[in-house]
């Protein structure tokens, strides 16, 4: 069912095609600058010709002031009705520009520049085209003379679900993208100034390799043989290592069948290197590298604002053990624990463990929920039992132990890297251990990849290589606390089927949310509606259940549905 505002626009449609305007044209629109531009750049009386949708105006009488916005920002725009139409015909001005255009809608405009009476860089319009029509109405927040404001487009579902409407109402939204895309050219920068290739593995594969995790699993018709996503590219990246190789890396989509929360989306972006001849010390030089030459080229700075905290991306970075870390904020010595040692230190640390874990999953649980928070500022976890690290190479100097390391930064892991396992036996027996955890009921095991193994047995060069979490590195530097805020479009519930409200409606709700649980006496103080509107407002919010009454102590509460 369509809203009064919708039901509206679409008889403008109707109108404006009446008088030979097609709101949807299929010509282009030749625009010769944008918003920034225009301010950077003024020049009094320059023509100029832009597009963008207009966000606000104010018609007064045979003049208004508009403000449109483009993909750079917002200018202000004047119309004149004698500048806009010569003749006698004043249709352009007085019925289209008044009548049928509307908030949301996208124009072109030819016209000059000038500077108003209070100095504000403005477009004498001398001529304007509808180049789309906007039949829904965009929200825009509106404040009152008492500084409240209203209709903001906040809800974070709401804005998830609808990015295109965040990213015209909210400007810090494409802020944040657009620091995205340049966190991704300055790595791709680096890698390529270093001569890295890089490459493009499959996403559909027979075998989910390269890390532990649990796959999505799909069907091939034609070949009938079931295919997963990817869960990483490690092992295509190691066999054009096997090729030939020096360098190749890949910003990677890879999914996992896990849950969702703040910092975890089942499809999600990384990026990994691998570089032939070099071992995990060298990694952890280039990444400090790298990391420090993002935070420069993002922020002129090594120094990152994180809410309260300030996180310093100048190397080098703290460097510590992970069975020592484990001794140090427990109190624990897990170095030469079995598996029921393991998981009776676990049990006594209050960690939430079963017996399908092995020995490198309980390390694993008793430094996640112990000692990961403790590191703010960049820090190399480093040298994980074998147990962990089931593509590793054996540490040089302690075999119960590898090569590895993973990169933590406020608290959270941001990379993970490797000295490479290159010996094809180790390997093997490797994933027949994972196959070990399998069969105990581990559902993240490792599958054994025989032609993984294959690769490795013709020979693969000492090799580095390391994965970096593309979404929480931009987290992280756009100091966001949630994936969502950095995913054009994160992955949601189901969508529940849309319940129209009217504008009484829409504000009681917000209220109640905003409040509640709340005093209904209250709640309708603050409506400001009548008897009648107030009744027939919250039978409707009740009816839909998205608000219930309740009496607690002799006075009645409403509160709104979860």
């Amino acid at each position: 069912m369509l809203s009064e505002q919708e039901q509206i626009r679409r008889e403008k449609l109707i109108k404006l095609k009446s008088l030979g305007i097609n709101p949807f044209p299929a010509n282009l629109f030749p625009t010769n600058t944008n918003s920034i531009e225009i301010i950077s750049n003024f020049t009094e009386d320059k023509a100029v010709i832009v597009a963008g949708r207009i966000m606000s105006r104010r018609i007064q009488g045979k003049a208004s002031f508009a403000e449109i916005q483009d993909s750079k920002g917002k200018i202000q725009i004047y119309f004149n009705r004698d500048e806009i139409c010569e003749g006698d015909d004043k249709t352009m001005y007085n019925e289209v520009y008044k009548k049928l255009l509307d908030i949301g809608d996208i124009i072109g405009i030819e016209g000059t520049l000038f500077k108003t009476q209070v100095g504000q860089k403005t477009i004498l319009v001398k001529k304007f085209t509808l180049l789309s029509k906007s039949i829904r109405p965009i929200p825009i927040a509106k404040t009152d003379s008492e500084g409240k404001t209203y209709d903001e487009f906040s809800d974070p579902e709401l804005r998830y679900r609808q990015r295109y409407v965040d990213l015209i109402v909210n400007p810090n939204v494409k802020e944040t993208f657009l620091k995205r895309t340049k966190i991704i050219n300055t790595i791709r920068n680096f890698f390529n100034n270093n001569d890295y290739l890089e490459v493009e593995t499959p996403i559909l594969q027979p075998i989910p390799g390269g890390a532990s995790a649990r796959p999505f699993i799909t069907h091939h018709n034609a070949l009938n043989i079931p295919l997963y996503l990817r869960i990483a590219n490690e092992l295509y990246l190691k066999r054009l290592i096997v090729g030939g190789f020096d360098g190749v890396y890949e910003f990677a989509k890879a999914f996992r069948n896990e849950g969702m929360d703040r910092t975890h989306n089942p499809e999600f972006t990384m990026v990994e290197l691998y570089v032939a001849y070099k071992d995990y010390y060298w990694m952890m030089e280039m990444t400090e590298s790298l990391l420090e030459r993002v935070a420069i080229e993002l922020n002129g700075s090594t120094l990152v604002s994180l809410d309260d905290k300030e996180i310093n991306f100048k190397a080098p970075f703290k460097r510590i053990g992970i069975l020592d870390s484990i001794k140090e904020h427990t109190g624990y010595d897990v170095s030469n624990m079995d598996e029921n040692q393991l998981y009776d230190t676990a049990k006594e640390l209050n960690i939430e463990v079963d017996k399908t874990m092995g020995k490198g999953k309980l390390i694993d649980e008793i430094f996640g929920e112990k000692c990961e928070h403790h590191y703010i500022q960049p820090t190399f976890i480093t040298d994980y039992p074998k147990e962990m690290s089931p593509l590793t190479k054996e540490h040089r100097d302690n075999p119960q132990l590898t090569e590895r390391f993973e990169l933590l930064v406020n608290g959270k892991e941001l990379a993970n890297a490797y000295s490479e396992l290159n010996d094809p036996i180790d390997q093997l027996e490797r994933f027949e251990e994972q196959l070990k955890l399998s069969e105990k009921g581990d559902d993240e095991a490792m599958f054994i990849d025989n032609d993984f193994i294959r690769a490795l047995e013709y020979g693969m060069p000492p090799t580095s290589g390391i994965g970096i979490g593309i979404d929480r590195l931009v987290m992280l530097f756009t100091n966001n606390s949630s994936i969502q805020e950095v995913l054009f479009f994160p992955q949601m519930k189901p969508e529940r089927k849309g319940i129209e409200l009217n504008e009484e409606e829409k504000n009681l709700i917000k209220f109640i949310k905003n409040n509640s649980p709340v005093e209904l006496s209250l709640a309708k103080s603050e409506s400001g509606l009548s008897n009648k509107k107030w009744d027939k407002t919250i039978k409707s919010l009740t009816k839909n259940k998205l608000a219930f009454v309740k009496k607690i102590n002799d006075k009645l509460i409403i509160e709104a549905a979860e």
